[in-house]
């Protein structure tokens, strides 16, 4: 009998200790230490060998390969992909519980199901489960296979005998491995399951899809190396106060990062917007202070999108500093330029900063929407509800240029914006102007005089 060893290993970063203890050095997570066993001597992985080893090959010998994708039908998760599922890819797809990750590769597969059979692979629901979300959804195709299995060994060989041209697990933390004795959804399951389903994918030129838990930090449960494994990662984001999901690239192998896909969730599932920013400014207040447009771009798509903000005179000793949407420390260094280069009093007063319809903006451009927006709201001066502004500030208050500003204003006119404020660099360089008219500033004073007259 093989001698089984006991270890520890925390939950959160896959720390591995020989004694319990209250604190992970390594992450510093409280209570994420948790006992796991494993074989001394571990067994040989046999159910993967039928699929052969790789050779080694010259570079200009290999034809195809990645440059096959395949559409799922569905143009925002497409885009999301970079045109299509890559052959042999591996996707890794996280969010909230309840956000609409299942519905969402339902509906993906529906679309894949027309070029083969297609196999979806649940661990936590019942076949009987999955055909009444998918009655819901209006699925019926014969070319779908259901299989509600978690072992990694039962759920590989099927896919072999199958031969499905996709491949979803929902979910990565649900499988285990027969090879190792620790419990389904801990650090060694997730990972040992996670790489062969890689080495699956790859040997065999099937697409495999993973459904990740996510924490309470908003991070996929399990190891970060599970998101070194897999060759996409997809988070899917959204404000149950809203019917809008987000659905946001973090890793890209074979396409570019943050870009987005924006759907509405209905009675009906996912239904895929093509407009954005129409939707986000659908209900816009006209002519009200503190409120402002910004021309941002996420990935490859600019998008129009409106920040809010409110500032009060503070009824305590600390004034509140509140953003939602936007990085709390930008804001707070953007109020002490104000302060420093501009000469607004905002030492004693709350501000509080949104961008509406639930978007997270990560982007510097926005940063002269946020000034605009915060001395709109001080002075309660509105801003021309024609106008939209772009641009990254610094700290001696000049107003740098940035990436692509002929795309944002191409889609700000498409929506019917009159006037744009941007960086001076930037409006000095534009060559298709469509009928906009363009202001060029060079620093936050310009800023202020260009939006608040």
């Amino acid at each position: 009998m093989p001698k089984i060893k006991t270890f520890y290993q925390c939950q959160s970063c896959g720390y591995t200790s020989p004694k319990w203890l209250g604190r992970c050095p390594d992450c510093g997570t409280w209570n994420s230490l948790v006992e796991e066993r494993k074989e001394a001597v571990t067994r040989q992985s046999s159910f993967l060998t039928h699929l052969g080893k790789s050779e080694p090959q010259s570079l200009s010998s290999i034809t195809g390969g990645y440059g096959q994708r395949t559409s799922t039908g569905m143009k925002e998760l497409d885009r999301v992909l970079g045109s299509g599922v890559v052959t042999g890819s591996v996707i890794l797809v996280g969010g909230d519980p309840g956000i609409g990750k299942s519905t969402l590769l339902l509906q993906a597969l529906s679309g894949l199901s027309r070029y083969g059979r297609v196999l979806y692979v649940s661990g936590e629901e019942s076949p009987e489960q999955i055909k009444i979300r998918a009655e819901r959804l209006s699925i019926n195709s014969n070319e779908i296979i259901l299989l509600s299995e978690t072992s990694l060994e039962g759920i590989i060989n099927t896919a072999s005998k199958l031969s499905p041209k996709i491949i979803v697990v929902d979910s990565i933390q649900t499988v285990y491995t027969e090879e190792l004795v620790s419990a389904p959804g801990s650090v060694s399951q997730v990972r040992e399951c996670a790489a062969k389903l890689m080495i699956f994918a790859k040997r065999s030129d099937i697409p495999v899809f993973l459904v990740g838990h996510v924490t309470k930090e908003g991070t996929i449960a399990g190891p970060r190396v599970l998101e070194h494994i897999v060759d996409t990662v997809l988070y899917f984001e959204g404000d149950r106060g809203h019917s809008y999901r987000i659905l946001r690239t973090v890793k890209n192998r074979f396409g570019s990062t943050n870009e987005i896909g924006v759907f509405e969730m209905s009675d009906s599932g996912l239904i895929e917007v093509e407009n954005p920013s129409e939707l986000f400014l659908l209900e816009r207040p006209l002519n009200v202070s503190g409120s402002t447009v910004v021309a941002s771009l996420e990935g490859t798509r600019p998008l129009m999108v409106e920040i809010q903000s409110l500032v009060s005179q503070t009824n305590f000793g600390m004034p509140r500093r509140t953003t939602i949407g936007v990085d709390f420390n930008r804001v707070n260094l953007l109020v002490a330029v104000l302060e420093k280069r501009a000469g607004l009093h905002l030492g004693g007063m709350d501000i509080f900063v949104n961008v509406v319809g639930g978007l997270r903006i990560i982007e510097p451009a926005v940063d002269l929407g946020i000034i605009a927006t915060i001395a709109s709201s001080l002075k309660n001066i509105p801003i021309d509800p024609k106008t939209f502004v772009f641009g990254e500030a610094g700290l001696s208050g000049e107003i740098r240029a940035v990436t692509q500003a002929e795309a944002r204003i191409k889609e700000a006119s498409k929506i019917g914006f009159k006037r744009a404020v941007m960086p001076l660099g930037n409006s000095e360089k534009i060559k298709n102007n469509p009928g906009l008219e363009i202001i060029g500033v060079k620093d936050v004073e310009d800023c202020l005089e260009a939006v608040l007259t």
